[in-house]
């Protein structure tokens, strides 16, 4: 669906909201990049949406502040990966 840059930045806002979403889930739901939609909440929907701007900032920075955690889990899901496909194949 096409939107004019206002309304794309309130629904992407909503979405993050409603969803507690980074910037990346955001980004692949609405088929676009991580830069459009980091561009979007913070500098056009300043503008469009100021209530709805500073909602969002709450949720980058919960976002921002956690990122390391979501990083050390994906790297832990990632040595596991590997240690079962080293083990299951026959060594």
């Amino acid at each position: 669906m096409m939107y004019s840059d206002g309304e794309r930045c309130e629904v992407i806002a909503k979405y993050m909201i409603d969803n507690n979403a980074t910037v990346r889930a955001a980004a692949r739901v609405f088929g676009i990049s991580k830069s459009t939609v980091h561009k979007d909440v913070t500098k056009v929907l300043e503008r469009e949406n100021y209530s709805l701007f500073l909602r969002v900032q709450v949720l980058l920075a919960t976002n921002k502040s956690e990122r390391h955690k979501r990083g050390g889990e994906a790297t832990r899901q990632k040595y596991i990966r590997e240690k079962e496909t080293s083990c299951g194949g026959g060594k």
